[in-house]
C-alpha cells in the first residue's frame, strides 16, 4: 500500500510520515529528499538555476517512481497535488491524506524556516502569511480531494494509523 501525505509546506507532513511508517513498519520517503538525493541537486538550487516548472516536472517522475515501493508512506511536497494530474494519479495508487492546518498555525512555522523554502525564503513574515491565504486558496482545490483529512494541529501518527486502517477496510 502507499500512503501519500499532502498539505501546504510546513504542516508536518515529514515529521508525522516518519512516526506513521515506524508505527505500520513501512517505509518513509520524502518526495523532496528523494529528488535532492536522485539528481544531486538541492530544491533551492534548482528553482535558483532553473525554475518551478524544472522542478515540477523532476517532481512528478519522482513521484510516479514511488509505485517501485511496497507498503510506503510518502511526505509530498506542498505543491506536488497540485500540478499535472498528480493528484488523480495519487488517488489511483494509494491512498492520500490531507494535513489541513489553519493559516496563522502554518505562518509560525514557515516564518522560522524560511531559509530551506525557495517560494518562501525572501518573503517578509507579513507577505508568508499573503502568500499562504493566496496559495491555500488556489491548493485547497486540490488538497480536498484527499481520500482522508486530519487537523494538523497536534496531530498524532496513531491517529492517522487508526483512520487508515478503518479506511483499508472498506
Amino acid at each position: 500500500m502507499h500512503i501519500y501525505l499532502i498539505g501546504f509546506m510546513g504542516c508536518g507532513k515529514s515529521t508525522v510520515g516518519k512516526k506513521l511508517a515506524k508505527l505500520l513498519n513501512y517505509e518513509f520517503l520524502d518526495l523532496d529528499t528523494y529528488i535532492e538525493e536522485t539528481y544531486q541537486l538541492t530544491i533551492p538550487f534548482i528553482f535558483e538555476r532553473y525554475d518551478e516548472k524544472a522542478f515540477r516536472t523532476l517532481e512528478q517522475s519522482s513521484l510516479k517512481k514511488t509505485l517501485s515501493k511496497n507498503n510506503c508512506v510518502i511526505a509530498t511536497g506542498g505543491g506536488t497535488p497540485c500540478f499535472y494530474d498528480n493528484m488523480d494519479w495519487m488517488n489511483d495508487n494509494g491512498i492520500t491524506i490531507f494535513i489541513q492546518m489553519h493559516p496563522k498555525s502554518l505562518h509560525q512555522r514557515l516564518i522560522n524556516a524560511r531559509k530551506k523554502r525557495p517560494l518562501v525564503e525572501q518573503k517578509s513574515a507579513d507577505e508568508v502569511f499573503n502568500y499562504i491565504n493566496k496559495e491555500l486558496k488556489i491548493r485547497n482545490t486540490y488538497y480536498q480531494q484527499a481520500k482522508l483529512t486530519v487537523k494538523g494541529e497536534n496531530l498524532q501518527a496513531s491517529e492517522i494509523a487508526y483512520q487508515i486502517k478503518l479506511l483499508s477496510a472498506v
